[in-house]
C-alpha cells in the first residue's frame, strides 16, 4: 500500500512551456483568465474551459463544451504543444519558491485504496463539487492536477529522489511567472522502477495532503467507468489517478486566518465578556502572529489581543477539539459571534498564512471587517492524528503547499 504505476505523461514542449503551463482555473478571476486565454493559444486553460474564448458555448450545453475541449486536446497534440512520453515513467517532482524546496514523487495510484480506506482523509467534500469534476474526468479523460499525499520518510525512495535530482538531467525544467522553478526527471529504468513501486507498497499509511475533492471525483469517476465498461479488469487508465508524494519533511503546512464582518447583536464590551468565559485575553503591542499551538490573535478597534484558551475548555486527546481552528469556532465564532456554519455564513471570510498580516489588519483598519482572528498553523502530525481517527478537520483549517500548477504532467486516457 499504495499501489502505484508508470504513466506515460503528457508534457508541454520545451520551448511552449511557460505558455502552456498555468495555475488551476479557481486561482483567477473570470477576467483574468479570459484574457489569458485571449492572449495565449497554448494555455492549458483552453483544455479546462473552453468558455473562455467561446461564449455561445455557454448554458447548459455540456456536449458542446466537451467536446471543444476534445478538439482542444487533439490540436495541442497534433501541434506537439503536448507530447507524450514514450516509455512509462514515474517522476522525480522539485519545485523551488524562493528559499523553500520540496520534492516528491509524481506518479499514479489505484482509486482502490482511496475506495477501502488505505489512503486515510480528513476533510468532507461536496458531492456537487464531485459531480461536475467526475463529469469533466469522464468526458474529457485529462487528469493534469494532482492529489498531495503524504507520508513518514522512506530511505529507499528518499536515496532515489536524491540520486536523479543529483546525477540526471531533468526532462522539464522551467521557471513560471511568479518566480518558482519547476523540474522533473523521468524515472524508467526498470530496476529503478521495481524498487520504487514496491517501496510504497511497503508503506503502511498514506494520508491526503491537499484535494478531497479531486481524489473522490476520480475515484466517482473510475466508478462509473468500470460499469460501462463489460471487459473492466482492474488496469485500465481510469482506475488511477495522478499523485504526489511528498513525505511529512517535504509538506508545508500554513494557517487559515479569519476575518468577521461585524459582532452580530453584541456591543464590543459584551462581546469581550462573552470572550473572558473562555479565554484569558492580554493586550499586545504589536501585531500577533501566533508562534505557539493554543494562541490566537485578535485584531479588534485598532487593538491586537492575545487569545489563550482556559485549559478546561479543551481536551488534549481529542485530535479535532483540540485544534486551535476548533477552539476558535466552538468557543468564540458560534457561541458568540453566532457563526454556526462558516461554510456558509457570508459574515466569515478565509485568509491563507501567504497574506499578510498587515493586510488583514487593514481591512479591518477600512471597516471592510470588524474582527481579525490570526491562528497558529497546524502540524501535519496533527492532520494526520484526525485522519487516524476518522475525524474530520473544521472547514479552513489548512492552507497546505506545495499548490500544483497544470500542464506539467498530464494523465490522458480514453
Amino acid at each position: 500500500m499504495p499501489r502505484i504505476k508508470p504513466f506515460c505523461a503528457l508534457k508541454p514542449v520545451v520551448h511552449l512551456q511557460s505558455l502552456v503551463v498555468t495555475r488551476p482555473l479557481e486561482n483567477y478571476s473570470t477576467g483574468e483568465a479570459k484574457l489569458i486565454a485571449s492572449e495565449n493559444d497554448y494555455s492549458f486553460l483552453h483544455l479546462i474551459n473552453p468558455e473562455l474564448d467561446h461564449q455561445y458555448l455557454r448554458g447548459t450545453r455540456q456536449e458542446l463544451i466537451f467536446k471543444k475541449i476534445s478538439e482542444n486536446v487533439e490540436r495541442f497534440v497534433e501541434d506537439e504543444v503536448l507530447v507524450k512520453d514514450k516509455c512509462p515513467s514515474v517522476y522525480v517532482y522539485r519545485l523551488v519558491n524562493g528559499d523553500l524546496v520540496q520534492r516528491g514523487i509524481w506518479t499514479l495510484t489505484h482509486i482502490s485504496d482511496y475506495l477501502n480506506g488505505r489512503i486515510k482523509k480528513h476533510e468532507s467534500t461536496v458531492e456537487r463539487r464531485e459531480k461536475l469534476l467526475a463529469d469533466y474526468l469522464q468526458q474529457t479523460g485529462l487528469d493534469a492536477n494532482p492529489v498531495l499525499i503524504t507520508y513518514h520518510p522512506d530511505a529507499v525512495i528518499d536515496a532515489l529522489i536524491e540520486r536523479y535530482t543529483a546525477e540526471v538531467e531533468p526532462c522539464l525544467d522551467f521557471t513560471f511567472a511568479d518566480g518558482t522553478k519547476h523540474q522533473v526527471w523521468a524515472i524508467s529504468d526498470q530496476k529503478d522502477l521495481k524498487q520504487i513501486v514496491g517501496a510504497f507498497a511497503a508503506i503502511p499509511e498514506v494520508y491526503i495532503a491537499d484535494g478531497h475533492h479531486r481524489i473522490a471525483s476520480m475515484a466517482k469517476m473510475g466508478v462509473q467507468k468500470q460499469a460501462l465498461n463489460a471487459k473492466h479488469h482492474g488496469e485500465e487508465d481510469y482506475n488511477y489517478f495522478t499523485t504526489v508524494y511528498m513525505n511529512t519533511n517535504e509538506v508545508k503546512v500554513l494557517e487559515f486566518n479569519r476575518l468577521v464582518r461585524d459582532l452580530g447583536t453584541l456591543s464590543e464590551d459584551d462581546f469581550m465578556k462573552g470572550l473572558a468565559k473562555s479565554f484569558f485575553i492580554e493586550k499586545s503591542a504589536i501585531q500577533v502572529k501566533p508562534e505557539k499551538l493554543h494562541e490566537i490573535g485578535m485584531y479588534l478597534s485598532g487593538q491586537w489581543y492575545v487569545l489563550s484558551p482556559k485549559t478546561e475548555i479543551f481536551n488534549e486527546e481529542d485530535a479535532v477539539g483540540v485544534l486551535d481552528v476548533s477552539i476558535l469556532q466552538d468557543f468564540i465564532l458560534e457561541p458568540v459571534l453566532g457563526i454556526k456554519d462558516p461554510r456558509t455564513d457570508a459574515r466569515i471570510t478565509f485568509e491563507g498564512g501567504r497574506v499578510p498580516i498587515e493586510a488583514l489588519q487593514e481591512k479591518v483598519d477600512n471597516g471592510l471587517f470588524a474582527i481579525a482572528f490570526t491562528l497558529f498553523a497546524p502540524s501535519v502530525d496533527q492532520v494526520m492524528a484526525v485522519a487516524d481517527v476518522n475525524g474530520v478537520m473544521p472547514p479552513k483549517s489548512t492552507w497546505v503547499e506545495p499548490k500544483f500548477l497544470v500542464g506539467l504532467l498530464t494523465s490522458y486516457f480514453n
